[in-house]
């Protein structure tokens, strides 16, 4: 492992004004987004619409880095342009999603793990000749009556250490992704207490799996309320309670941290980014590594219509422009405004 070369890759990932273009959703995820905008998820539209936004040179400005799913690494965009390619000529660091998905823990009713670390490192192997730099993994955590359990908690912390172990032999900066659901009924606190759960479990199992934390970014979730529990808190205590987590629980070695959106609106994803770096002052980096906050506004403007692919492309600028100027803590809400 060379660890200067892990570190280098991974600042880059968290660039200043810069952040991850998650768009790595699997086919079934992909088909209900399709679905909503009514275009028929076909391969080939699959592949045209990605490369619609790999191909927005304003939008890719603010874009580090590019989460893929499987199917999307081997992908070549019409003229016979590997996407891998146009990926990399727009300045950003191609990654992949590496997880197979979630089960069912035995006796943990409602509780799943994320598998895929059997013959992880023959993929890794692969996917680093590839042109990737770096990978995810994602570990899923319900909250409700009972449930998270420590099997859970500690079953998804060892998997994703296992996971960020392997990658780091194979000279892939790991994505480190524990995630509490906002799913649930529950409060802001309750969240606040899960998550501060999940990210020191997180960390003890990346210190038995002896993961150089200067060679990772994490992904984690902000602390918010359960979409099912009624109230919504304010942007500043969003930030604050999430900050005050990330403090008690995450090492400086580590580089940076690029948050998930999680189903938060748009704007929403993007306030509470601002916020947290309108702090200043802090330990890592705070960026994004958004998905549907970046994704939403262009589909819809896309709609599978080639005319409609310079509306779109405004559509991702704008958002990419709003988020690198939030990871900065230079949002302000009247941009929103003006026309995407």
């Amino acid at each position: 492992m060379n660890l200067a070369e892990l570190n280098k890759i991974a600042e880059a990932m968290v660039a200043p004004g810069k952040g991850i273009l998650a768009a790595d959703e699997s086919s079934t995820t992909i088909k209900k987004r399709f679905d909503a905008i009514n275009v028929e998820c076909t391969e080939d539209n699959r592949r045209d619409y990605r490369e619609m936004l790999f191909r927005s040179a304003e939008g890719m400005k603010n874009i580090s880095g590019v989460i893929l799913f499987d199917e999307t690494l081997w992908q070549k965009a019409k003229d016979g342009t590997a996407l891998v390619d146009i990926i990399t000529k727009a300045g950003a660091i191609p990654g992949i999603k590496v997880d197979e998905g979630a089960q069912p823990i035995p006796n943990c009713p409602g509780e799943v793990v994320t598998v895929g670390l059997d013959r992880l490192s023959e993929r890794l192997a692969k996917y680093h000749k590839a042109g990737v730099r770096f990978a995810k993994w994602r570990g899923i955590i319900d909250v409700g009556p009972h449930i998270p359990s420590y099997t859970c908690v500690s079953a998804n912390a060892h998997a994703l250490a296992r996971y960020a172990a392997l990658c780091q032999a194979a000279q892939i900066v790991p994505i480190v992704e524990p995630e509490v659901l906002m799913d649930g009924a529950h409060d802001i606190d309750t969240c606040m207490q899960v998550s501060e759960w999940l990210l020191k479990e997180t960390f003890q199992q990346l210190y038995y799996q002896k993961v150089a934390l200067e060679g990772i970014v994490l992904k984690p979730n902000m602390i918010v309320p359960g979409k099912k529990s009624g109230t919504k808190a304010s942007v500043e205590e969003v930030a604050e309670k999430t900050v005050k987590v990330l403090k008690a629980c995450v090492p400086g070695a580590v580089p940076g941290i690029a948050f998930l959106s999680g189903g938060q609106s748009d704007e929403d994803a993007t306030a509470h980014l601002d916020a947290m770096n309108k702090f200043g002052n802090l330990p890592w980096a705070l960026t994004f590594s958004y998905g549907r906050a970046l994704q939403a506004a262009p589909q819809k403007a896309w709609a599978g219509k080639s005319e409609n692919v310079a509306a779109a492309q405004r559509a991702f600028t704008h958002r990419a422009k709003m988020n690198g100027l939030a990871a900065l803590g230079q949002w302000k809400q009247d941009l929103e405004k003006k026309a995407a």
